[in-house]
């Protein structure tokens, strides 16, 4: 699954209002001549603040997992020879 990441213009107002962002969920799919097309599954709008939060996370825990399984190869490429 992709992301379509893009600011969310909001309304001015008189309150401080964080800045948004618009997430655009899609994936590729073939379409019945084999072609293929983008689908959008969802759409989210969030703080930028939040997504962030959201994506430092992810990150976080996707390098701890790549640490893992570079330990992982490494036991392994040591028992090859």
């Amino acid at each position: 699954m992709s992301k379509v990441i893009s600011e969310k213009v909001v309304e001015a107002s008189s309150v401080e209002q964080p800045k948004m962002v618009e997430i655009k969920h899609t994936r590729v799919m073939k379409d019945a001549d084999g072609n293929d097309v983008t689908v959008l599954d969802y759409v989210e709008t969030r703080s930028v603040d939040e997504a962030i939060a959201e994506a430092e996370s992810r990150k976080a825990s996707l390098e701890s997992s790549l640490a893992e399984v570079d330990s992982e190869l490494s036991d392994l490429n040591a028992i090859k020879g």
